[in-house]
């Protein structure tokens, strides 16, 4: 018999009336069966955050950073048992859920970290005009209220470790509702902070239906949203809450760029092994992974050929099996519409060098060249194990050709010259240029998010804080400077 997970409703368990059951998605063995918060319920987890939110804030710093450095140094003694949980649910190769096992434990160590050191007010002297002869401001930052944090099935751990992490720092109370595809290991999260000090009510893990969250989202005593997700339901968010605060993490089409002067054996054989890995890692189901080579027609021939042989290379199968690089898709129909998303390209003239094969949920490593303009894998995010080739002629034209999207998360730059490194910052209509690697490089403590369609706002542990946050003057009268 499977056990019912509890969710956690102000700090403590409590079940409701329905469950719903979490599936492997690379066999379909049932990995666990979660029980799922009433209205009532749900009323109650927003009603005891939004009491308990002044307290919070009063909070002294140590407590806070004590929870946060407590639940780091959790996640770090069950690493295993938690990677194993994250391969289970979400079909996660195992050497990468350990990896984002780890990631989350730094999460956690940053917001502590945070936490001790923000808020430090900064003295403005006002008597620089007659006016403020005497006058000084100090000005400091105060939480906005209790976030609603909405977090994806990709990193079902990592990514609502950003979310609750930064709330906690910064004494904002949150709602985490992680993805109904994966909330066990939000749930652990809520594990891990029951063993705290914190305030009753400032902090829940829901696993709510996606068909409950209108309500939440447009519920007044909620001032804060942070989603990461689909453009679509992000934008719907923001326009359905239009005087709410929302950081919105739609993710993107991510392109690596190899510039002529990246021409070695050595440079080419390194691309090509960092851009195979990173276009499939996770299944290709991360918003940085690589989608788009974008190659000057220098390198052009001695490239492809590397690339798809690194692709080639990557180990597909059992997420459970340390070998494993590359594991299923979150679901099946997600491999259906990867295999649509190709078949369309192919029809339209792209030559399939590598893959283009479904088996269930799972989607063969792929490589596809000479894609034509306007079909979907063109300038959608296609969320799955595919990787486009383009040659270009000079540098102009390669960052002409990453601007050519709507989105703009982020982009990697394979140069050595420090000149292009500067001028691609300064091109590229991104959130943030990788030199020397694939954009799929993100550290936890910089900030992170995108331009034009890939959102607004920047998550990174100190940028979230200033998300959740704003900044009140203090004047004093009276004083001798």
């Amino acid at each position: 018999m499977t056990s019912t997970h509890a969710f956690w409703l102000a700090g403590r368990q409590a079940t409701g009336e329905d469950t719903f059951d979490v599936s492997s998605p690379w066999d379909g063995r049932l990995v666990g069966r979660v029980s799922v918060p009433t209205d009532a319920q749900v009323e109650e987890a927003v009603a005891a955050a939004y009491a308990v939110r002044d307290e919070f804030a009063a909070t002294p710093a140590h407590v806070r950073a004590a929870a946060l450095d407590h639940v780091s140094k959790r996640l770090v003694e069950r690493t295993e048992e938690i990677a194993r949980l994250i391969s289970a649910e979400n079909g996660k190769p195992l050497k990468w859920a350990r990896g984002e096992v780890g990631r989350a434990v730094s999460v956690f160590r940053f917001a502590a970290e945070e936490a001790r050191r923000f808020n430090g007010g900064e003295a403005q002297r006002l008597d620089t005009d007659l006016g403020g002869q005497g006058r000084l401001a100090l000005t400091r930052r105060f939480p906005k209220g209790v976030v609603l944090g909405i977090a994806p099935f990709n990193f079902p751990l990592n990514l609502c470790a950003h979310k609750i992490a930064p709330a906690i720092a910064a004494g904002a109370p949150i709602i985490l509702k992680p993805a109904p595809a994966t909330p066990l290991s939000g749930l652990i999260i809520g594990d891990l902070l029951a063993e705290t000090e914190l305030p009753a009510g400032s902090w829940s893990v829901l696993p709510v239906a996606n068909d409950k969250m209108p309500a939440l989202v447009q519920d007044e005593r909620l001032p804060v949203i942070s989603f990461t997700g689909s453009e679509k339901v992000g934008y719907a968010i923001m326009d359905s809450a239009p005087r709410k605060h929302c950081t919105l993490e739609l993710g993107g089409n991510g392109a690596a760029v190899v510039l002529a002067d990246w021409a070695s054996d050595e440079d080419l054989d390194r691309a090509a092994q960092r851009i195979a890995t990173f276009s499939n890692y996770q299944g290709g189901q991360s918003c940085i992974s690589v989608q788009r080579v974008i190659a000057d027609a220098s390198v052009y021939d001695r490239l492809l050929p590397r690339v798809v042989a690194a692709v080639e290379a990557q180990v597909t199968g059992d997420p459970s099996d340390d070998a494993t690089d590359v594991g299923p898709l979150v679901s099946e129909d997600a491999a259906k519409r990867v295999e649509t998303w190709v078949q369309e390209a192919v029809d339209a003239g792209a030559a399939l060098l590598t893959g283009g094969k479904r088996d269930g949920a799972s989607y063969a490593p792929t490589v596809l060249a000479d894609v034509p303009d306007g079909v979907t894998i063109s300038c959608e995010e296609v969320f799955g194990p595919v990787l486009t080739v383009q040659k270009v002629n000079g540098e102009a034209e390669a960052f002409a050709a990453v601007n050519d999207s709507k989105y703009g998360l982020q982009a990697g730059v394979f140069t050595h010259d420090l000149q292009t490194a500067f001028r691609a910052h300064r091109a590229l209509e991104v959130g943030g240029v990788v030199v020397g690697d694939v954009p799929s490089y993100r550290a936890d403590q910089m900030p992170y998010g995108g331009v034009k369609q890939s959102g607004v706002g920047r998550e990174g542990v100190r940028f979230a804080m200033e998300d959740y946050t704003y900044e009140r003057v203090l004047v004093l009268t009276g004083l001798t400077l």
